[in-house]
């Protein structure tokens, strides 16, 4: 476990879906209902356990929990890759720790842990401007490429943050 501050990052592991699962699903449900008017939504598996299993537990992964006062709060899950180009695939925190500076405190503490990497790149959904700002506004990111633009709901911003 690593402390900075006031959060812990913890290494995920399976004994985590559980825990992580229930978040997860109510950020993302929170985003779809902001954004698209619905009351869930989310990619495949955000809300039974499998997105964590299958992307957070890949060998290749550098997962965490994000833990305040002991207790969990969210999640991120890196690529941490030999030519220094590393990949975000996603942050998530619990709705309630979200407005807060949280995730910002969390992004300048995983650029603080991975000084060496040359860019960061991730992708959002198009339709998430809450994640647009939070990417390009407050993490320094840039929109490089949108991808499949005709289609409101599966179309997303791939982003890129050149590190100095």
């Amino acid at each position: 476990m690593e402390k900075h501050r006031e959060l812990v990052f913890a290494k995920f592991t399976e004994d985590d879906v559980e825990k992580l699962s229930d978040i997860m699903r109510r950020s993302f449900d929170m985003d779809a209902k902001i954004h698209l008017g619905i009351e869930s939504g989310g990619p495949t598996g955000y809300d039974n356990g499998d997105y964590l299993r299958k992307w957070y537990l890949d060998g290749k992964a550098t997962p965490f929990v994000i833990l305040k006062n002991d207790a969990p709060i969210g999640g991120i899950c890196l690529w941490i890759n030999e030519d220094k180009i590393n990949y975000l695939g996603n942050i998530f925190l619990d709705p309630s720790c979200q407005d807060k500076g949280l995730g910002t405190m969390v992004w300048r503490l995983i650029e603080q842990k991975y000084p060496d990497t040359i860019k960061w790149q991730t992708e959002t959904p198009a339709f998430s401007t809450r994640n647009h700002v939070f990417y390009v506004n407050k993490c320094g990111f840039s929109v490089v490429k949108i991808n499949n633009y005709k289609d409101g709901q599966s179309a997303s911003y791939f982003m890129e943050k050149v590190m100095a």
